[in-house]
């Protein structure tokens, strides 16, 4: 669920992108298909249209963890918005850590990782179905516990803000910064399908919980990352894009000869 101060931020992206398509154009590395970007841009504008037409879903589900709440936290406590960002990125950890191991997660997911050229772009290309996936669910305990759903969605939304300008490959390794905090070298590892590298550094706007629970690999100079999914999607059709993997699921349920065999489609490491 996405709060709508996160739209008063979209001009300042725009520009982003402009000064790094200027940047790209003017070095030897340049990092912009144009049609890839142009599926990226259509793919955003229907995910924005799919959040307002489903924004019931999440929303209820929050609200409905709030009402039957254990504990009611207050904001007039100075140490009531600290809480509630680390424990919002406690639970993004977790919410994007089964995002690559569940199908019918990373079904949504896989939009966003189907990138082969790195850039800001890649940022808003985001899937239509989080709604059907049940995101939301990995951040129903906040609710539950005494955060307000409206607090939430404002730090899932400062949260998602925070991570665009980490996709870029134009901002090198920041020293000491990258210890605690997520950063364009540990999110270039993320997006990588190289086996060295695939499913690693889950964090949000922090790293901490990767180097805690040994899902932390740092970026090599001498490891070049290969973006894109595992297996080759070569469209730029944004419908095909945002539903190829639900298809793969479809399509391994109606051929498995077992239950056992739909569930593992369904619930499975994604293949």
């Amino acid at each position: 669920m996405q709060h709508g101060l996160i739209y008063f931020f979209y001009p300042i992206l725009l520009v982003a992108v402009a000064i790094e398509i200027y940047f790209s154009s003017n070095s030897r590395h340049r990092n912009y298909h144009w049609q890839e970007s142009i599926a990226s841009l259509w793919i955003f504008l229907i995910h924005h249209l799919t959040q307002i037409l489903f924004r019931f879903v999440p929303t209820g589900i929050l609200f409905f963890a709030w009402q039957h709440r254990l504990l009611t936290v207050s904001f007039d406590r100075w140490w009531s918005i600290p809480l509630l960002f680390i424990s919002l990125e406690f639970c993004y950890y977790w919410y994007h850590r089964a995002a690559h191991q569940v199908r019918w997660l990373w079904a949504t997911h896989a939009v966003h990782h189907s990138i082969q050229y790195f850039n800001l772009s890649a940022a808003y290309r985001l899937g239509w179905t989080g709604w059907l996936s049940g995101n939301i669910l990995f951040f129903m305990p906040l609710s539950w516990l005494g955060f307000h759903p409206m607090a939430v969605g404002i730090g899932l939304s400062l949260n998602l803000l925070y991570q665009f300008w980490i996709h870029t490959e134009l901002i090198p390794k920041l020293g000491v910064f990258e210890l605690v905090f997520n950063t364009p070298s540990h999110h270039r590892v993320h997006h990588a399908s190289n086996s060295e590298y695939i499913d690693r550094n889950y964090g949000g706007v922090l790293i901490i919980f990767d180097r805690l629970f040994g899902t932390f690999v740092a970026e090599k100079s001498d490891l070049p990352i290969i973006y894109g999914l595992t297996h080759s999607l070569a469209a730029h059709n944004p419908v095909k894009i945002a539903l190829y993997e639900w298809y793969r699921i479809l399509k391994d349920i109606v051929v498995a000869k077992t239950w056992r065999e739909r569930l593992r489609a369904i619930l499975g490491a994604p293949v």
